[in-house]
């Protein structure tokens, strides 16, 4: 019997309420064994809807391993219909492939996922299921902004849940086409969404008032008008590079949050993630406390939440950090 049927299992019954929470919501699509605190380090499970996807991020499975995961959502989740295998570790390995189209719910939203494409990921990100939660929560006849937008899961669930008018910003034309599909596919008003194919940072830089300086101004950006919404959520990479600046959420979150709180109308909220593991919850709230206070909107109000149980850490520290910033 291969040694993941009983870590399987205890990882099953830790998230019962957890998962009746979830289906009394309208919701299936969670995670169901997170590896790294629940004894095999390098190792996820997560439910898509129909889907099963074990992804491993170390060595390959042994096939009683697979055998075993394909057993636990056979018999703990019936209904699940598709099982698929990435393997992204240092050593290449084919896995179970499944290239089809599947569609995972959160809140009765519909949201497309696929397990293997030209990206790394199904296109939804399961710990910020619980921010997406909150978001919508607060967006009913809202304008709002969600930067770094990805396949827009933020943006959607505001937009279904009411919000006035939505944009969604992201440089990968790929990614937000998901966006469109799921905006269809939820019967969202297209004259209430926009998918704005850009680069975070100048639109940022413009929509907060500032101009696009240095050589990055020589090259070629849409311009926007200076104005400003309701509800934005900020979700950057730990780190990337463009023609317009560098994204470094370890060393330079201020230079991120301080336009973004600039664009904030009074009363706003700005959803604010950092998903870089080494920087410490205190620390990082700490800062942008101080880049409120200098960009001359200090905060009424900073709470920070952490992912659902589904995603245990080992330490009591996840890496997914998510601060909910309100200014006056």
């Amino acid at each position: 019997m291969s040694e993941l049927v009983p870590l399987l299992e205890s990882a099953h019954a830790r998230r019962l309420p957890l998962a009746a929470r979830l289906s009394a919501e309208g919701t299936n699509a969670w995670r169901l064994f997170h590896g790294g605190a629940e004894g095999r380090p390098g190792l996820t499970l997560d439910r898509y809807g129909p889907l099963v996807l074990a992804q491993t991020f170390r060595e390959p499975l042994e096939e009683a391993d697979v055998e075993a995961l394909r057993a636990f959502a056979a018999a703990r989740y019936p209904d699940t219909t598709a099982f698929a295998w990435n393997h992204r570790g240092p050593t290449q390995h084919a896995g179970v492939a499944d290239e089809t189209d599947h569609v995972a719910k959160e809140r009765g939203v519909e949201f497309l996922v696929r397990a293997r494409h030209r990206g790394q990921d199904p296109w939804l990100f399961l710990d910020l299921r619980e921010a997406r939660r909150r978001f919508a929560a607060l967006a009913e006849g809202k304008s709002v902004l969600n930067l770094f937008a990805y396949t827009c899961g933020a943006g959607i669930a505001a937009a279904a849940a009411g919000a006035r008018e939505v944009w969604c910003v992201d440089f990968a034309g790929s990614a937000l086409d998901v966006g469109r599909q799921n905006a269809e596919k939820n019967r969202i008003d297209p004259e209430r969404v926009r998918f704005l194919r850009e680069d975070c940072l100048p639109v940022l830089r413009q929509l907060a008032g500032f101009p696009v300086k240095g050589r990055a101004s020589a090259r070629e950006f849409t311009r926007f008008d200076a104005r400003r919404f309701d509800l934005v959520f900020l979700d950057p990479p730990a780190w990337a590079k463009s023609p317009f600046g560098a994204v470094d959420v370890v060393r330079d979150y201020a230079s991120l949050f301080k336009p973004a709180l600039l664009l904030l109308e009074p009363g706003g909220v700005l959803c604010a993630t950092n998903h870089a593991p080494e920087v410490p919850l205190a620390e990082w709230t700490a800062g942008l406390q101080r880049a409120a206070e200098k960009a001359g909107r200090p905060l009424t109000s900073l709470e920070t939440h952490g992912p659902d149980e589904d995603f245990p850490a080992f330490d009591g520290a996840p890496p997914l950090k998510v601060a909910w910033c309100r200014v006056a």
